[in-house]
């Protein structure tokens, strides 16, 4: 399954690049997250409870960050494992582009796969699921990064 996807921020790159780094605020983004946790090697620990179709499943997972080139992309990489549900695991290429003063293109480039009960469910189901909680955790994080004040908040104050 491969999904992309871009929104324009109304916050400089490094803005941009800060808050998606921000555990607190990708615990917002993520559908579903009931907990987020850093973990001593920097890895990302997650419980995340989706409904795919007719299940709903707790998947407990990590994510990392790979090919960080700040503040410009990363690859965010991730696997779930939803017990007798079976498994996810996918990865996500990020990419932040200047789109002119205090305003930035974020683009998303997303592929993942399923194992168990869930491939069961169908690839249609499966893709329009994928598709939908992707473009949700995107809508989220700017949504939280717009919120009144807080992209000013975390805007570098210039000396």
């Amino acid at each position: 399954m491969n999904v992309q996807g871009e929104c324009i921020i109304g916050a400089s790159r490094e803005v941009v690049w800060s808050a998606i780094n921000r555990i607190d605020l990708l615990r917002l983004s993520i559908p579903g997250c009931l907990e987020l946790q850093e973990s001593d090697d920097g890895r990302l620990l997650a419980l995340v409870k989706l409904k795919v179709g007719v299940m709903s499943v707790k998947f407990k997972g990590s994510v990392s960050l790979e090919d960080i080139c700040e503040p410009h992309s990363y690859t965010i990489v991730g696997q779930g494992d939803g017990g007798v549900a079976g498994f996810a695991r996918g990865s996500s290429r990020v990419t932040l582009e200047e789109a002119g003063p205090s305003i930035t293109k974020l683009s998303f480039d997303a592929d993942a796969s399923v194992g168990g009960k869930l491939a069961s469910v169908g690839g249609r189901l499966l893709d329009a699921t994928a598709r939908k909680l992707t473009n949700k955790f995107f809508e989220n994080f700017c949504a939280a990064l717009t919120a009144e004040g807080l992209a000013r908040e975390l805007e570098p104050v210039s000396q």
